[in-house]
């Protein structure tokens, strides 16, 4: 909690926050942390490839109703990411996180952060990523298959719209 907290320009208000009504705080980006944001079908994948890895996770946090995944990495201002619906957030952003042991609302850690500054690898991160992407495109491949023969068709016939082969 202590190292959560300490990203916050008051740690103290910002453990009353978590302990407040909303349960979470506003904490800032590019200090000790950069924030990737991406949608939560291709995070929840990545994050699947990535704690097969003997490497300790870094934090991860869920936005249910934004239907996103956040995954922690080290500061770089200069950082670029590159990618449909991807959000990097870095100094001069901002953060809303739950207290590291529990939910709050719409968020929830998938990987609470370990209290001794753990983050990901961007490196790691950007092949969890690419890999995410290729099993998301070959199950939309999958999905356009005629169920009545299995040739390519339009997303259209799969799903009951339109003529049989």
């Amino acid at each position: 909690m202590e190292w959560l907290a300490a990203a916050s320009t008051d740690p103290r208000a910002c453990k009353r926050e978590w302990h407040g009504e909303t349960g979470t705080a506003l904490l800032s980006c590019g200090r000790f942390w950069d924030v990737l944001s991406v949608p939560e079908e291709l995070g929840v994948l990545a994050l699947d490839s990535l704690l097969s890895i003997p490497q300790a996770p870094g934090p991860v946090l869920a936005d249910a109703v934004a239907h996103r995944v956040a995954f922690f990495l080290p500061p770089d201002p200069d950082g670029r990411w590159i990618g449909a619906d991807i959000r990097y957030l870095t100094t001069g952003s901002w953060i809303t996180v739950p207290a590291p042991h529990r939910a709050a609302g719409r968020l929830r850690w998938l990987v609470p952060p370990d209290g001794s500054g753990t983050l990901f690898v961007p490196a790691a991160v950007e092949l969890a990523l690419q890999q995410a992407t290729g099993t998301l495109a070959a199950q939309a491949g999958a999905r356009q298959r005629c169920p009545m023969c299995g040739a390519l068709t339009g997303r259209a016939r799969v799903q009951g719209v339109g003529r049989p082969c």
